[in-house]
Parts: structure tokens; C-alpha cells; sequence
């Protein structure tokens, strides 16, 4: 059994343990390690990005977001997850603490940018949900990955994982207002709204096919 951190333990006991954390070398060069694997990644797409555009006139994707978890919700998840609170806990059970979200205009610029960087040698893919051929009972749609690739510090390297969500532009402003609406309180008819919702998600999936076909009929 693996035996907890105790200054992770005695974190989980506060209010704010993101002040505690700060002080904790250990921690905040894992967080820069973390930082350096998404910086890549966001790299890599912005390369595989002109190059497409190359071939194709066009650039896959709108925008490009990078976040890190905060020190509070990492703890939340291992908790949750019953997981032990330590630093050798955080890189072998999430995956998700270095986020990349990339926001295309198509679904299949998605599915091209994303095999362009699972192709790539030093890129290693441990996951792939594919939420846009099979949506989330409420309509959410996105292509996630985790991947691991290597970073580069003065005394070797180290594989590090991001998690890459692809969405469209219409995908990601679903998620974005199904989210609010979730976290709202007091909804006095939950059942309907998530269904207004999920309805919501099927016209726009709709909406992303056709404007797929619009494109496809006049490239």
C-alpha cells in the first residue's frame, strides 16, 4: 500500500491549502514539469497547424487554450477518487493535470489534427474517447486524448501526460453554457432543462454536419 505524503495529508486537513503548496519545492517542480509538457503540445498543434494550412489553404483550428489543474482541485480529485495524497499518486492517476483545448471550425479538422499529432514519434497515446461519434447521455461532444511525450531538462528527460480535448466552435459553446446552467442552483425543473439541453446538443451536431458538407461541396 502506498504510504501517503504527509505534507499532501496535512493539506487536505485546511482551508486553503494552495498557500502551503507554494512553499513545497517538490510539488511546484512537478507543476513546472507539467507546465513545460503543455507548452509542447500547444507547440507541436501550432506547427501542425501551419503545415496543414499549407496543403489546404486553411487553418484547422480557431484558438488554442492551455490550463493547469490548481492545487486545490488536485487534491479534491485524489480524495474523490480515493487515491493516496501524494506526488507520486498525482502523476500515476490523473491525467489530466495539463489541459490543452482546441477549438476547430470543422468535425473533420479535428479528426486530421488529431492523427497528425498522434502520429508524430515522440508522442504516445494511453487514451482516446471519441464523444463525438459517441456523445455523453447529455449531448456532450468532444475528442479527447491523453498523451505522453518527453521534456527536455539538464539532467535528462521525462515523459510527462496531457490530456487534448478537439471540440468545434459550436461544441465548445455548448459545453460552455451547459456547464453554467449545471452549476446553477435551485433549478426547480432539472429534468426538462437537461433535456432542452441534450436537444440543444443534437441541433448543433447537426449544424456541425452541415456546415462540414457547405465546406465539402465548395473546397
Amino acid at each position: 500500500m502506498t504510504t501517503a505524503d504527509p505534507s499532501l495529508e496535512s493539506l487536505a486537513r485546511i482551508e486553503h491549502p494552495e498557500y502551503i503548496l507554494e512553499k513545497m519545492q517538490p510539488f511546484l517542480e512537478l507543476m513546472v514539469y507539467y507546465h513545460c509538457a503543455m507548452l509542447e503540445v500547444k507547440t507541436k498543434l501550432e506547427v501542425l497547424d501551419k503545415g496543414l494550412a499549407l496543403h489546404s489553404s486553411r487553418n484547422p483550428f480557431e484558438s488554442i487554450k492551455c490550463r493547469l489543474k490548481t492545487p486545490g482541485s488536485i487534491i479534491e480529485k485524489l480524495k474523490r477518487k480515493g487515491y493516496p495524497l501524494s506526488l507520486s499518486s498525482i502523476e500515476e492517476n490523473l491525467n489530466d493535470i495539463a489541459g490543452v483545448r482546441v477549438i476547430c471550425s470543422f468535425p473533420d479538422d479535428i479528426y486530421d489534427l488529431a492523427d497528425s499529432l498522434c502520429a508524430q514519434d515522440d508522442v504516445t497515446v494511453l487514451e482516446r474517447k471519441d464523444y463525438i461519434q459517441n456523445p455523453k447521455p447529455n449531448g456532450y461532444r468532444s475528442l479527447h486524448l491523453v498523451i505522453q511525450i518527453p521534456i527536455f531538462l539538464s539532467d535528462g528527460k521525462k515523459e510527462m501526460r496531457v490530456e487534448v480535448q478537439f471540440r468545434t466552435i459550436a461544441m465548445d459553446f455548448w459545453a460552455s453554457l451547459e456547464h453554467k446552467v449545471k452549476y446553477k442552483k435551485d433549478i426547480c425543473n432539472p429534468e426538462q432543462v437537461a433535456e432542452e439541453l441534450r436537444q440543444c446538443a443534437e441541433a448543433i451536431s447537426l449544424m456541425d454536419q452541415r456546415m462540414q458538407e457547405i465546406r465539402n461541396s465548395i473546397a
